[in-house]
C-alpha cells in the first residue's frame, strides 16, 4: 500500500476540509468566550454552531443555504417548545410523538432534510429536561440561535471565497474511487485470483461509485456558476466530471472470461505484467484525484508511453513465439484487452492535458447534452408527498414510528430514579444516531457505537488521568473534533471513538473533576440506548430487504434490456443518439447499484429474513455481468465503422428475447412461444466463421506471424471480440433466466403445498 498517497487522499478530501471548517467555526467562539470567562454560561452558542454544521450536506449552494436556514428555524422552534413544556410530563410525551413523527418523516424529501430532521430530534433531546437551559429560557434560546446563525454566516463567506472548492473535491473523489475500482480489476490478472471475492469487491465498489456520482452530478449540474459560467475553471471542472464518467465506462469494458484467460496463459508472465501496468494506471488516476482535491495542477508520475511499449513488447514476443491455429483465438482476446488498456492510457493522458490549463481546450468545451436528464431524481417539496407517506405501507412512516416509540421508551427510562441515569439526552441522542430505516444498518451502527464509545471513553479516561496541561488537552480536543467530523460519513467506529474523546474533554473543561461520573454514564447510557434500538428495530414494523428484492430485480432487468437495445441499435442502423445512450447507461448502472446495495444489507439481517438469498446473489452477479458486457459492446459503436460480418439483427432478437423472458418471469407473466423460438435463433455469422478458418490456414502455413504494431488491431480481432461479447451477454442472460425460473417454480410449489395442507386436514 502507498501510505503517502493514502494520507494525501484523506487529508485533501472534502470530509477533512469540512471537518476543519466545522471545528474552527465551533472552537473559535469558545476561545473568545473562555478568554472572558463566560464559556460555561454561553456553551449553547458553540453547541448550536455544531448542530447546524452537521446538517450541511454536499450539494448545490442554493440547496445547502436553504437547508441550513430551514435547520435553524427547526432547531430554534424545537428548543423553544421543549423549554416551555419541560416540567409538564404529559406535554413532553406529546412533543416527542409530534416531533418524532414529523422530523423522521421529512426524510421522504431526501438525505438533506433527513439530516435536518435527525439533528432536530437531537436538539429536542438536549433541551428536553432543561439540563443546559437554566432558569433564563429566553437568554438561552437567543444564545443557541446566535450560534446557529454563526455557522450560516461562516458558510456564506467560505462559499463566496471558494465557489468551486466542493465541486473540485467531489470530482477528485470520483477519480479516487475509479482508481480503487481499477486496482480491484487489476487483481483478476494476478496469479491464482479469488474470482468470487473479486466479484464481490467489484460490486461493492460499483455501489460506492454510483452513490458518489449521484451526489457529484447534483452538485455540479445544479450549480449555476459551474454549468453556465464561461470561466475556464467552470468549463474544466465540467469536462473533468464528464471524463470521469466516460473513464468509468472504459473500466467496465475490461470485463472478460478471466477464468478462461488464466488457464490459457498460466505458463507465461503476460497477465502479471498487465496486473502491474494497471496498478500504474491506478496510481496515475489517484494522482489526478488528489490534485483535484487540493486544487493544483497534476503532473504524470510515470512515463506511461514507455511502460505501455514495454507491455506491448512482452505481448508481441509471446504471440510471435507461441501463436498457433489452436490458440490464436486466445491471443485475439488478449490483444483486445491490450487495446482497451491503450484506450484507458490515452484517456488518462487527455485528462493530464486538461490539467495543463489549456484555455483553448476549455473554451471549446460544449457537451451538447441536456444536463437535466443526468440529475438524480428527487421528491418535490409539497405536502402531498408527506400525506401520501402517512401509511403503514410506507417504509418512511414505519421508520418514523420506530424512532418515536424508541424515544418514548428512552425518555421513560430517565424517569426511573433508581436507575441512576445522569444524562437523559445521551440515551435519546444515541437512539437517534443508531436507529436507521434498514435493520442491517441499525444492527451495524449499534455494535460500532458500543465499541467506539467504550474505546473512546477508555482513551479519554487515560488522557485526563495522565495529562493535566490545558494547552495539551485543548490540542487533543481540536484534533479529536476534526477526526470525528472527518470520519462521520464513512468510518462510524472511528467517528464515535473521537467523538467520545472530545465530549469527555469538553465536559472536563466545563466541569473539571467529574470524569468518573461521565465515564460511567456514557457507557451505561450507550448500552441502554443500544438495547432499545435493537428491540424496536426488530419488533416494531420492520422493513426487511427481501420485500424490496423483486422490485429492484425488475428495475435492473428492465434497465439492462433498454441499455442493450440502445447499444445494439447502432449495429442495426446509423441512428444513434449519444445523449440518449448516456442516460440509459446511467440508469442501468444506478439500477444495478441499488440492487447490489439492497443485497449487501440483506446479508446482515436475521437468518430467517434472508429469503431466497442465493437466488438474489446469483441475480446480482449476472446483472453485473450483463451491464459490464453491454458496456464492452458499446466500445464498438463508432460512426465510421460497420460490421456486416456480424448478424446483428439475429443477435439482437436472440438476446432481447432472453431478456424479455426474464422480465416476464419477474412480473409473473407467461412466456410466449414466439419469445422461446426467438431465443433459439442461430445468428448467421458465416462470413465471420470463414475469416476464422482462413486465419487458421494462414497460421498453419506460417504466414503473418510477426506483427508488432501496438496501435493497429486486425479487423478479425474486432469481429472476434464483438462475437464473443454477444455470446457472453446471451449466455449470462440465459443463466439469469434459469435462476428466475427456479425461483418461480420453488415459490409456486411452496404456495401449492400451503394451499393443500388445509384440504388434507
Amino acid at each position: 500500500m502507498n501510505y503517502s498517497a493514502e494520507l494525501k487522499k484523506f487529508v485533501t478530501s472534502q470530509y477533512v476540509y469540512s471537518a476543519i471548517r466545522i471545528t474552527l467555526a465551533t472552537v473559535l467562539p469558545c476561545l473568545v468566550l473562555a478568554h472572558f470567562g463566560i464559556l460555561k454560561e454561553y456553551f449553547l452558542f458553540p453547541l448550536g454552531t455544531s448542530f447546524v454544521a452537521l446538517t450541511d450536506q454536499p450539494g448545490p449552494f442554493i440547496r445547502r443555504r436553504n437547508s441550513l436556514t430551514f435547520a435553524i428555524f427547526c432547531f430554534v422552534l424545537v428548543a423553544l417548545v421543549a423549554s416551555l413544556v419541560m416540567h409538564l410530563k404529559i406535554f413532553v410525551f406529546a412533543e416527542i410523538v409530534v416531533f418524532g413523527l414529523f422530523f423522521s418523516l421529512i426524510g421522504v424529501y431526501g438525505q438533506r432534510l433527513a439530516a435536518v430532521g435527525s439533528l432536530s430530534l437531537v436538539v429536542l433531546a438536549i433541551f428536553i429536561d432543561g439540563h443546559l437551559t437554566g432558569d433564563n429560557i429566553l437568554k438561552s434560546l437567543l444564545i443557541f440561535a446566535s450560534g446557529c446563525f454563526w455557522f450560516l454566516l461562516i458558510f456564506l463567506i467560505v462559499s463566496t471565497i471558494q465557489p468551486y472548492k466542493l465541486a473540485s473535491q467531489m470530482i477528485g473523489e470520483n477519480y479516487l474511487q475509479l482508481a480503487e475500482f481499477l486496482k480491484i480489476k487489476a487483481n483478476y490478472y494476478q496469479k491464482n485470483p479469488d474470482f468470487a471475492k473479486l466479484t464481490t469487491q467489484v460490486i461493492a465498489k460499483q455501489i460506492e461509485i454510483k452513490n458518489l456520482q449521484e451526489e457529484t452530478r447534483e452538485t455540479v449540474f445544479k450549480t449555476r456558476v459551474i454549468v453556465n459560467e464561461s470561466t475556464t475553471t467552470s468549463r474544466l471542472l465540467m469536462l473533468m466530471l464528464l471524463n470521469s464518467m466516460d473513464l468509468h465506462e472504459k473500466l467496465m469494458t475490461s470485463e472478460s472470461d478471466y477464468d478462461k484467460l488464466q488457464k490459457s496463459f498460466e505458463d507465461s508472465m503476460i497477465l502479471v505484467n498487465i496486473h502491474d501496468y494497471l496498478n500504474l494506471l491506478a496510481e496515475e488516476i489517484t494522482n489526478i484525484g488528489i490534485s483535484l482535491q487540493i486544487g493544483t495542477r497534476a503532473k504524470p508520475m510515470f512515463n506511461l508511453e514507455t511502460e505501455l511499449k514495454s507491455l506491448n513488447h512482452v505481448y508481441f514476443e509471446l504471440r510471435n513465439q507461441q501463436i498457433s491455429p489452436d490458440n490464436f483465438e486466445h491471443f485475439m482476446v488478449l490483444r483486445q484487452i491490450l487495446v482497451r488498456i491503450n484506450e484507458i492510457t490515452k484517456e488518462i493522458n487527455e485528462i493530464y492535458k486538461v490539467f495543463s490549463q489549456n484555455v483553448k481546450l476549455a473554451k471549446s468545451l460544449s457537451t451538447g447534452l441536456d444536463l437535466r436528464k443526468f440529475m438524480p431524481s428527487e421528491q418535490k417539496i409539497n405536502t402531498k408527498v408527506l400525506k401520501d407517506n402517512i401509511s403503514l405501507s410506507s417504509s418512511h412512516f414505519r421508520h418514523a414510528l420506530r424512532i418515536t416509540i424508541a424515544l418514548l421508551i428512552g425518555y421513560s427510562f430517565s424517569m426511573f430514579d433508581f436507575l441512576g441515569i445522569g444524562h437523559t439526552y445521551w440515551i435519546l441522542i444515541t437512539v437517534i444516531a443508531i436507529l436507521k430505516p434498514a435493520y442491517s444498518i441499525t444492527k451495524q451502527r449499534n455494535l460500532l457505537r458500543l465499541y467506539g464509545t467504550i474505546a473512546g471513553a477508555t482513551i479519554a479516561y487515560g488522557i485526563l488521568h495522565f495529562i493535566h496541561i490545558n494547552q495539551v488537552l485543548f490540542t487533543i480536543l481540536l484534533l479529536s473534533m476534526i477526526m470525528c467530523f472527518s470520519f462521520l460519513k464513512g468510518r462510524y467506529f472511528w467517528a464515535v471513538l473521537f467523538m467520545t474523546i472530545y465530549i469527555f474533554l469538553s465536559f472536563n473543561f466545563l466541569s473539571p473533576g467529574h470524569v468518573d461520573i461521565i465515564f460511567r454514564d456514557r457507557i451505561v447510557d450507550t448500552i441502554i440506548a443500544g438495547l432499545i434500538a435493537s428491540l424496536v428495530s426488530y419488533l416494531v414494523l420492520p422493513v426487511w430487504e427481501h420485500t424490496q428484492n423483486l422490485d429492484l430485480m425488475k428495475k435492473s432487468a428492465e434497465c439492462n434490456l433498454i441499455y442493450f437495445q440502445c447499444v445494439i441499435s447502432k449495429f442495426l442502423d446509423d441512428s444513434f443518439d449519444i445523449e440518449d445512450y448516456k442516460v440509459k447507461r446511467k440508469n442501468a448502472i444506478i439500477a444495478l447499484a441499488n440492487l447490489s446495495d439492497n443485497f449487501q444489507r440483506m446479508i446482515s439481517e436475521p437468518k430467517n429474513q434472508q429469503k431466497k438469498l442465493e437466488v438474489v446473489h446469483q441475480f446480482v452477479a449476472t446483472s453485473h455481468l450483463i451491464t459490464a458486457y453491454t458496456a464492452s459492446l458499446s466500445q464498438y459503436v463508432k460512426d465510421d465503422e460497420k460490421y456486416p460480418e456480424i448478424d446483428a439483427e439475429g443477435w439482437s432478437k436472440k438476446i432481447e428475447a432472453e431478456m424479455l423472458q426474464i422480465s416476464n418471469l419477474l412480473n409473473g407473466n407467461k412466456i410466449s412461444e414466439s419469445l422461446k423460438m426467438e431465443s433459439r435463433i442461430e445468428p448467421e455469422d458465416s462470413s465471420f466463421d470463414d475469416l476464422i478458418l482462413k486465419r487458421k490456414t494462414e497460421l498453419a502455413d506460417h504466414e503473418s506471424r510477426n506483427q508488432r504494431d501496438p496501435n493497429k488491431i486486425s479487423r478479425l480481432t474486432e469481429l472476434k471480440n464483438i462475437h464473443d461479447v454477444l455470446e457472453l451477454i446471451f449466455d449470462v442472460a440465459k443463466e439469469q433466466r434459469k435462476v428466475i425460473e427456479k425461483y418461480r417454480s420453488e415459490s409456486h410449489e411452496k404456495s401449492e403445498t400451503t394451499e393443500a395442507i388445509p384440504q388434507q386436514s
